[in-house]
């Protein structure tokens, strides 16, 4: 399954272990997640990988507690993925609406992080986030 921003910097790659139908992309009620739109979706077994075309146009930001790292695309703007780094390892939820085959997906189901705890956000990355991630820059 894959996809990517709208100008295509900023591609990924996902390997589920469930067919897509058993998904249901997270929308989260923060006022980031709310204004962009964005629903994510993970797989702890399964594994993404996100190419970046033009680095410089990949940008991250913290928001909220700034425990986890959004990227967008600097160029057109989508959000893209979700990162949190922790004791060496790399954990990721994609944006399901930048996935070309977004429409598999289960219907949305709203989620609500701004009522756990630091601690509780970082145990749930770690549970349910995608644990295999690799990041590939090409370009300059």
């Amino acid at each position: 399954m894959s996809g990517g921003c709208h100008c295509g910097n900023i591609r990924v790659q996902l390997e589920l272990t469930g067919p897509p139908a058993s998904y249901r992309p997270r929308a989260c009620d923060c006022d980031f997640c709310r204004k962009h739109a964005a629903a994510w979706i993970s797989d702890p077994a399964g594994r993404v990988k996100i190419t970046i075309g033009h680095a410089p146009h990949a940008v991250t930001y913290r928001q909220g507690t700034r425990q986890a790292e959004l990227m967008l695309c600097g160029n057109c703007g989508v959000v893209v993925a979700a990162l949190y780094r922790s004791e060496g390892r790399r954990y990721a939820a994609v944006n399901a609406k930048v996935l070309d085959e977004a429409a598999g997906f289960g219907s949305e189901q709203s989620v609500s992080p701004q009522t756990l705890s630091a601690a509780e956000k970082l145990t749930r990355w770690r549970d349910i986030w995608f644990a295999d991630v690799s990041i590939v820059a090409g370009g300059t």
